[in-house]
């Protein structure tokens, strides 16, 4: 009983190592235009939005594209980095659980 006792709260130290480590790992996406880079971090929050370039001379409808479509390619790349840690953390693969 104790050895399962101590084995939860290694395990919780270590889940909180991994959610410390997560949010200090940050990336950087731009959209395949060039024209919006998002920086995120592996907790999923978005850190910096810029917009480079001439935005004024897109069509709103564009410029809306390519900030859903880099959005969404960041939030990917912060499930995939967070799957990846658990794994070295747990020994575990956990199919579905950040993607």
């Amino acid at each position: 009983m104790f050895d399962k006792m101590k084995a939860l709260m290694d395990m919780k130290k270590k889940m909180g190592e991994l959610k410390l480590e997560l949010e200090n790992t940050t990336f950087e996406l731009e959209s395949h235009d060039k024209v919006i880079k998002i920086v995120m971090n592996g907790s999923q929050e978005i850190k910096e939005v810029k917009l480079q370039g001439d935005v004024t001379a897109l069509k709103a409808s564009s410029l809306e594209t390519a900030i859903k479509d880099t959005f969404n390619r960041a939030l990917k790349r912060s499930q995939i980095i967070a799957a990846d840690k658990m794994k070295s953390i747990t020994g575990l693969n956990l199919p579905g659980m950040f993607s």
